[in-house]
């Protein structure tokens, strides 16, 4: 070959191997073009790698706090159902008792994933709310948001389907199997040029790329519902996808699920009245009053066209197109836009072929009228679901939720101690009562009870009941006949009568074993060497039962207590409270004879409790050792003067506040007509009154202030001023003068200058003035006056140490009424903290918690599902065994021959024996009376009458059933406690199930 020839050759052979390159090259593009349309149309190759990091995605529950559980970010979704929020709220619950017994385990797939700030990929819920169940398993409430759903795919009307996806998703439902769901490629890119135009100019419109799938994780989870940077929306796409895939590589069902997930959730902004919308059946009936069931039918495949029809679509897919803007299209300015855009919609979709024109034409000239506020709802009957809605206020204050509406929607489950076959059967008899045939069924007429012609509807019912667990106290039952959300049980103080006999014979007894414990280890001569008080009774009997007795247990000498005997006469006047006090007994027999404790507990004996409370305050005041002996044999003492500024500032301060109260807002000339109401008007004490309101003003204001308020008067300006003028008289002279209480002339002086100052301000401006009115009783020429003023300081001092032994029993308030009339009940109460006092009985002097709520479940099958269960510290004794043993036998004597009597072999065991039933009684007449000069008694106007029965049922169940009616019908009833001792004996049998075991089994299948 020669060398041109070979010279060619390797030119040949480059072009070959050129042309190869290109056409390999043109292979490769091809092929990857080939395989880019491929995958933009079938999703193959992402389907097989997204599903193989799904099949690594998983979570569990496991035993214990979990050491691989994250939380979600503040999406709306999230919030909505309590997961972001979910660990303080554990760390609460922790707090309070509970603790975490199993929680979601993430798979490291799952963590990694959310490192990289992508949304957890997991079957999603699309409705959830507060469910409570009973301690049978049985449904006690439940509350599902959105509350109008579809179940699932073929419940949606196909037609709603079609729309949706033409507008929002065209592809969605479209084959391959494979599609990725999530990208729209043809609008993703049209999209990204859009967005690259406008970068250049600023005018050209950019259009959204979002589909379905990403819409939903954006209105989920992504904060506040937005996107804010391209950044979220890849994390939205690349989440969307993810979840796609989770069923495996074919995509079929769960693009279904989209669609059907969307239409459930969309959020649709809130309307008053319903509160936050979120999907379209919640939507139809918030913002168009729908029945959702309804419009289902009309647009159900087959439904003949009609003009209802064409509206239920129009609605329909107005809600579907708001969605853009929710809160500007279905608000008041949006609605014409809202009108114009669902009109431009019908024909696009005619157009499409996805409805027909039939439809689009009887559907263009119907009115859009999105209501400004919600459709009413159907309320609940309150008394029908008492129990859970205190149970809810429970559950609000444990999470510190801060609504009930919140409480509502959040992915909760939970059990309770409630027995739902009892709280009905419960709630049954006491709604029954309202009409007087179901209180003649009960037994409610007779002596003591209704008397016929009482108004059975006026009458309110509470029962509590409680059975005594392992280290807690369960709620079984608790429900009453009023009609309102207001809970009587522990909501209100009420004057429970003669039930504050037990608090009182229980703080007695626990004196006697505080002196037990002092006192049984010394000898007989240590004891005759002690010198109790010459007015406490108490310690100078048990200080002679200790040198007598035989047996020095503290039993022995508790059961010798309730023997020691009180007179029953009403005749003597009892000092307490501030003034003299005479009291009466119920039965007027009961006057000429003496009673012990333990028979005065059974017959609610007034007097024999006045006198004991006596003793008991008067132990206490003993026991300070600044003793009234001391203050108030030595006038001298330096303490009295201490005291008498105590009483000074106490005094002063009330007539502060009712002064305050009396003339806040008046103008002055109606403060000066109030001030005269009560005098006899005269230029002197018009003068004087002038100058207390007025120290600073001359001579012609006070000429016109005389002659407006007293015309025709010819009274010397000049002279008034030297016989009132400001500086000659103190305040409490210049009230005196001008016959008004001189604190009610400084408040009225006060507030003409500072007409906007507070009370608690004009409290403490006062300080000075209210020791300087009672200075007269700081002069000792007025020793008796002293001491009566000291000895009721002494004595609201005691009742201060008496409600802390009573607090820490369960007692409610955060102060006593200090006087005796407490030991009747006039310091009030509430049936709950009543049943807590008998609790601690039954449990032998410890104070359990309470277990309303013993298991929380929270996000049940998701990845933050955490359940925690009630495990209470051991319960705090309080009271000793012996003591709450002693009071338990006298509350069974209340039964077995005392005011509750009619219950005595109510309740009878399998084999016919009786079961032991105990309790106090108690009936409150709370009146509101006007007493004169002297103390006479103007006006008494009846409040309220109650009558309760707390209870206690042998060693295991307790609570409190209440009678109560207000003013200003309260007048009409003269019922007793005998009513709910009576109510309870009908009640009884409805408890059977708690009694025998059966209540809280679940029910079978």
């Amino acid at each position: 070959m020669s060398i041109a020839g070979a010279k060619a050759s390797r030119i040949s052979w480059k072009r070959i191997g050129l042309l190869a390159f290109v056409l390999v090259l043109i292979g490769l593009v091809g092929y990857a073009v080939h395989w880019v349309l491929d995958e933009v149309r079938t999703s193959r190759h992402q389907a097989a790698w997204l599903a193989g990091i799904d099949r690594e995605v998983r979570f569990a529950p496991g035993p214990g706090p979990s050491p691989s559980i994250r939380y979600p970010g503040p999406g709306p979704a999230d919030t909505r159902l309590g997961y972001h929020q979910l660990p303080q709220r554990i760390e609460r619950l922790r707090e309070r008792g509970y603790e975490v017994e199993r929680q979601a385990r993430l798979s490291a797939r799952m963590l990694a994933l959310d490192d990289q700030g992508l949304f957890v990929p997991y079957t999603e819920k699309t409705h959830a709310g507060l469910a409570l169940d009973d301690c049978g398993a049985r449904p006690l409430y439940r509350a599902h948001y959105p509350e109008r759903f579809y179940p699932d795919f073929a419940a949606v009307p196909p037609l709603l389907v079609a729309s949706l996806v033409r507008i929002e998703n065209r592809e969605l439902l479209d084959p391959p199997p494979t599609r990725n769901p999530a990208i729209e490629w043809d609008r993703l890119g049209k999209a990204v040029i859009d967005q690259l135009l406008r970068r250049v100019d600023e005018s050209h419109g950019a259009g959204g790329a979002s589909t379905l799938a990403t819409q939903i994780e954006k209105f989920r989870h992504s904060s506040e519902g937005r996107t804010e940077t391209a950044h979220q929306k890849l994390l939205q796409m690349a989440s969307a996808s993810l979840r796609a895939y989770l069923d495996g590589e074919d995509t079929t069902a769960r693009r279904r699920r989209i669609a059907l997930d969307y239409l459930n959730t969309v959020p649709l902004s809130a309307q008053p009245g319903f509160g936050e919308v979120n999907g379209i059946g919640d939507g139809l009936f918030a913002w168009y009053g729908r029945d959702f069931a309804e419009v289902n039918r009309l647009l159900a495949p087959g439904a003949p066209q009609s003009p209802a029809r064409a509206l239920a679509y129009k609605q329909a897919l107005s809600l579907i197109v708001s969605e853009r803007r929710p809160s500007y299209y279905l608000g008041a300015d949006g609605a014409r836009a809202l009108r114009q855009l669902t009109d431009a919609t019908l024909r696009h979709l005619a157009e499409a072929g996805v409805i027909s024109p039939a439809l689009r034409d009887a559907a263009l000239p119907l009115a859009l009228a999105p209501a400004r506020r919600a459709a009413p709802q159907p309320q609940p009957v309150f008394n029908e679901r008492k129990a859970a809605t205190a149970l809810r206020a429970h559950l609000q204050a444990l999470l510190a939720v801060p609504h009930a509406y919140d409480l509502d929607r959040l992915d909760l489950s939970a059990d309770t101690s409630l027995s739902l076959p009892v709280q009905k059967a419960a709630s049954s008899i006491l709604r029954s009562l309202d009409d007087p045939d179901g209180a003649k069924a009960a037994g409610l007429y007779g002596f003591r009870l209704l008397s016929p012609g009482d108004d059975t509807s006026r009458i309110v019912y509470s029962f509590t009941l409680y059975e005594r667990g392992k280290g807690v106290n369960l709620l079984r039952a608790q429900t009453d006949s009023v009609d309102q959300p207001f809970d009587i049980n522990e909501g209100a103080r009420l004057d429970l009568g003669s039930t504050a006999k037990l608090r009182t014979l229980i703080t007695y007894l626990e004196q006697v074993d505080a002196l037990h414990r002092e006192w049984s280890g010394l000898d007989p001569k240590q004891l005759q060497a002690l010198k109790p008080k010459a007015n406490d009774a108490i310690a100078r009997w048990a200080r002679d039962y200790l040198v007598g007795a035989q047996d020095r247990g503290l039993r022995p000498m508790l059961e010798a207590a309730m023997e020691r005997s009180y007179s029953a006469d009403p005749g003597e006047g009892f000092f307490t409270g501030g003034g003299l006090h005479h009291f009466v007994n119920f039965e007027a027999s009961e006057d000429s004879q003496r009673f012990t404790v333990r028979e005065a507990l059974a017959q609610s004996v007034n007097l024999v409790f006045i006198r004991l409370m006596r003793d008991v305050v008067r132990h206490v005041m003993a026991a300070d050792a600044a003793s009234d002996a001391e203050l108030l044999g030595d006038r001298d003492n330096p303490q009295r003067r201490e005291y008498l500024a105590r009483f000074a500032d106490q005094e002063g301060r009330v007539f502060v506040i009712r002064f305050y109260r009396k003339l806040q807002g008046k103008s002055a000339d109606e403060v000066e007509e109030i001030l005269q109401q009560n005098i006899r008007v005269t230029p002197l004490r018009l003068a004087s009154l002038f100058f207390g309101l007025e120290p600073g003003a001359s001579d012609a204001q006070l000429e016109a202030f005389l002659r407006h308020w007293l015309p025709g008067n010819d009274a010397d300006p000049a002279e008034l001023r030297a016989k009132a003028g400001p500086e000659r008289w103190g305040l409490a002279d210049r009230g005196y003068l001008a016959g008004v209480h001189p604190l009610e002339l400084w408040v009225a002086a006060w507030l003409r200058t500072h007409p906007k100052a507070t009370l608690s301000e004009t409290i403490a401006a006062s300080a000075a003035q209210r020791q300087e009115v009672y200075g007269w009783l700081f002069k000792t020429r007025h020793k008796g006056a002293q001491d009566e003023r000291i000895r009721t300081l002494l004595e609201q001092q005691a009742f201060v140490e008496i409600q802390r032994d009573w607090k820490r029993l369960g007692y409610p308030f955060d102060s006593l009424t200090p006087s005796y009339a407490t030991a009747l009940g006039a310091s009030g109460d509430r049936p709950a903290a009543l049943a807590e006092l008998m609790g601690i009985v039954v449990n032998r002097g410890l104070r359990l918690p309470l277990a309303r709520l013993p298991e929380l479940r929270f996000g049940t099958g998701t990845p933050y599902e955490t359940r925690l269960d009630y495990a209470p510290r051991p319960g705090a004794r309080v009271l000793s065994p012996e003591i709450t043993d002693v009071v338990r036998e006298a509350l069974l004597g209340v039964v077995d021959h005392g005011t509750a009597s009619r219950l005595k072999g109510a309740l009878k065991r399998p084999g016919g024996s009786g079961v032991e039933i105990g309790g106090k009684t108690g009936t409150g007449d709370h009146r509101f009376d006007v007493f004169g000069r002297g103390g006479r008694l103007i006006s008494s106007r009846v409040v309220d009458r109650t009558a309760t029965f707390v209870f206690l049922i042998d060693d295991r169940w307790f609570g409190t059933i209440v009678a109560y009616v207000h003013e200003p019908y309260a007048a009409n009833y003269k019922f007793t406690s005998a009513l709910p001792a009576q109510l309870l004996k009908a009640v009884l049998p409805s408890l059977q199930p708690l009694f025998d075991g059966t209540s809280c089994r679940p029910d079978p299948g």
